[in-house]
């Protein structure tokens, strides 16, 4: 049998410490391979490389591409990625982006959504192999000021009061998952660290305002993230077996 291909996971933030991710991946024993894309020296590997790609979070609006030219690659890696049917997951900017490469708009939020957010799960994410690992009524972190539409052919899975697009499935093998369900307390403090200057100004928080969400909501939703990953992991193993995706 062949070995079991990576998956691709993509940073836009020097920051970013992929929180959980390598771990619980590591858990199911699914390989990955990191890729910054912020970095001119690069490589964008071919879609026949990667067993599924993951994209994460970052603070630039999808559409800064003059700034970031990176974007536009990254963008027709994912509708490629999509169009082909391998498994890919958007977390944050990584779902904005997702939407944009299907052609959705994305936009400034009605309110910047910073700390743990009560969100409901919709009938179809109760169903869902990756967001079914969440319940309505709990708790998930987030940091963005952007939203963006669904993009056509999507279904809603997890909605919240502020932000109504917080997780989307397109086909059977895109997710696109506004909360940061994959952090944990390094990352979020390495952020911290960044934005503390400017945290009460623009967020209307402050820091360890977020040190005690953390300590309070992390670990439950550390164990559902978990859930999550291993389905996506899982289901990246099923596309690689038999070329397609099986239920």
């Amino acid at each position: 049998m062949n070995a079991m291909k990576p998956i691709l996971c993509i940073r836009n933030d020097r920051d970013d410490t992929l929180g959980i991710t390598a771990g619980a991946l590591a858990e199911v024993a699914v390989p990955l391979v990191r890729l910054d894309a912020f970095e001119a020296s690069a490589r964008w590997p071919e879609l026949e490389e990667i067993g599924g790609l993951i994209v994460f979070g970052g603070e630039m609006n999808v559409d800064e591409t003059e700034q970031h030219p990176y974007l536009l690659t990254q963008r027709d890696l994912m509708r490629r990625a999509v169009d082909a049917g391998l498994p890919v997951l958007g977390i944050c900017l990584g779902a904005q982006m997702l939407a944009r490469a299907l052609d959705a708009r994305v936009y400034r939020a009605p309110v910047r959504e910073l700390g743990f957010k009560t969100v409901r799960l919709t009938a179809v994410g109760q169903g869902d192999r990756l967001l079914s690992a969440f319940q309505t009524g709990d708790r998930v972190f987030q940091w963005h000021e952007d939203t963006f539409d669904l993009p056509a052919g999507a279904e809603l899975l997890v909605t919240g009061d502020e932000v109504p697009h917080q997780a989307f499935r397109f086909g059977r093998s895109a997710w696109g998952v506004q909360f940061h369900f994959e952090v944990d307390a390094r990352g979020v403090e390495a952020w911290l660290r960044v934005a503390e200057p400017t945290l009460s100004r623009d967020w209307k928080r402050s820091a360890d305002e977020i040190r005690d969400e953390l300590r309070m909501y992390l670990d439950a939703q550390q164990q559902r993230s978990r859930a999550l990953l291993a389905g996506f992991a899982q289901h990246v193993g099923s596309f690689g077996l038999h070329g397609q995706v099986t239920e």
